[in-house]
């Protein structure tokens, strides 16, 4: 039995490369190609596992940051005391930038949207109403998004032991009873923290990735929220 997990809104390998850069503090100027392309690899490992949408792009961009890395180790070609030896991550660190770019004249269109919308309710236009588009939901009450969602299931997924034979077993969980128990610890205490609930399932990878899943769907069912105090800090879980 396999899990696919399909998000409408599932950002892509760009977004990622941007939160990686973002969570290790790095200049997008000057990646990092060994650290970045390692953390890239581990992610389009979850990525893999979970069986997402669009994993096939991740994969051509790990190809690509690989290609990067290993003409960065190669000796660089003689050139002449006025040139500069062009950079291998020049094109990557372009394309970064405008969809950076693009995206932040994304959110200020959306910011636009939203002040037109309420203006027009100020105004009292109810015979508009009807013509809005839908609005999709975030992933949470605060900025928590994927990304920082399968940053806690990597760490946590390395704490996992090594399977040393391998057999086809029936999954022994499902999405339902995992998202019984995580809501049953939200009867006893206001908040739990995302990566308390996944080291409770260590023991077997399949259960992790099922636990991990069932976060998801609680999420989407708007059962529970997920708020970080800052970025990159710990993720809550609380009752919606």
């Amino acid at each position: 039995m396999k899990y696919r997990i399909h998000l409408q809104n599932f950002d892509g390998p760009l977004d990622l490369l941007l939160f990686l850069i973002k969570k290790n503090e790095v200049d997008i100027y000057d990646i990092p190609m060994a650290e970045i392309t390692q953390q890239f690899m581990e992610y389009l490992e979850a990525i893999e596992m979970l069986d997402l949408d669009h994993a096939s792009d991740f994969i051509l961009m790990a190809a690509t940051l690989i290609r990067i890395k290993v003409q960065m180790l190669l000796p660089k070609p003689e050139v002449d005391d006025d040139e500069e030896a062009e950079d291998p991550r020049q094109e990557l660190v372009q394309r970064l930038l405008e969809y950076q770019r693009f995206k932040e004249s994304a959110a200020e269109l959306g910011e636009l949207e939203i002040e037109q919308r309420d203006f027009f309710k100020l105004a009292n236009y109810d015979f508009l109403d009807d013509q809005k588009p839908e609005e999709v939901e975030p992933l949470g009450k605060s900025d928590v998004n994927l990304y920082d969602l399968m940053s806690v299931f990597v760490e946590v997924l390395k704490r996992v032991p090594p399977v040393v034979e391998h057999t086809v077993e029936r999954i022994p969980v499902t999405i339902e009873e995992q998202a019984k128990i995580i809501l049953s610890f939200l009867e006893t205490q206001s908040r739990v923290l995302f990566k308390d609930i996944l080291l409770k399932h260590v023991t077997e990878k399949i259960i992790l990735i099922v636990t991990f899943i069932a976060v998801l769907e609680l999420v989407k069912g708007k059962q529970v929220a997920l708020n970080q105090n800052q970025p990159f800090s710990e993720i809550w879980i609380s009752k919606e």
